[in-house]
């Protein structure tokens, strides 16, 4: 075949650079899980959700089990770092409402899948009651210089994580995006009167 004078040579399709092609995976495979779940998520629904071959999947995860991990994992960390960055930089009330809505924006169907799913996931229930621990325990620690009580403090640190982990959910599924600042006030007001109550 010759070649047309002037015209440009044919393009190849664009290669994503691997963490890139990893990342966008990871999001296509969080839809696909939180659209149907665990068992019921084949691979090749989670490769067209990804705009993938199952060839390219597989030579990023060796199972969807990892990969349904990777999701949780990539989730709870980002969530820690934009928690740690807030209290790093000195700001310690005020900061847990904006650092979960940021993160459940930036990935819903993750966040959906961390702590709406993964708890009835028998694979990974586990791996949902650790971040749920860990989770309290924060919330203990921050509480504990305010709510002296420890009969209080005991239910009252899983009372205000479910508090907020419900409202994000909530927020996400009926919320509207514009008026996230709205939501992270009323919120961030609404968790304040409360352990202003239990403070005694």
């Amino acid at each position: 075949m010759t070649a047309v004078p002037g015209a440009a040579p044919p393009r190849s399709p664009r290669l994503l650079p691997r963490a890139e092609r990893r990342s966008s995976i990871v999001a296509g495979a969080a839809r696909a899980f939180a659209a149907s779940g665990f068992d019921a998520t084949s691979m090749e629904e989670i490769a067209a959700a990804s705009g993938v071959t199952k060839l390219i999947l597989y030579r990023h995860f060796e199972s969807k089990e990892e990969l349904y991990r990777s999701i949780l994992e990539a989730v709870s960390s980002r969530l820690g770092a934009e928690v740690a960055s807030a209290i790093d930089a000195g700001r310690r009330r005020g900061v847990i409402v904006p650092a979960f809505l940021a993160v459940a924006r930036e990935d819903p169907d993750g966040f959906r899948l961390l702590w709406r799913h993964s708890s009835r996931e028998p694979k990974f229930a586990g791996y949902a009651e650790e971040v749920h621990g860990a989770a309290v325990a924060f919330a203990r620690a921050l509480l504990g210089s305010r709510i002296p009580d420890q009969t209080v403090l005991d239910w009252a640190a899983p009372t205000i994580v479910a508090f907020l982990v419900e409202a994000v959910l909530v927020w996400l599924d009926q919320g509207d995006i514009g008026a996230d600042g709205r939501f992270t006030e009323l919120t961030t007001h609404s968790l304040e009167a409360l352990v202003a109550t239990w403070s005694g």
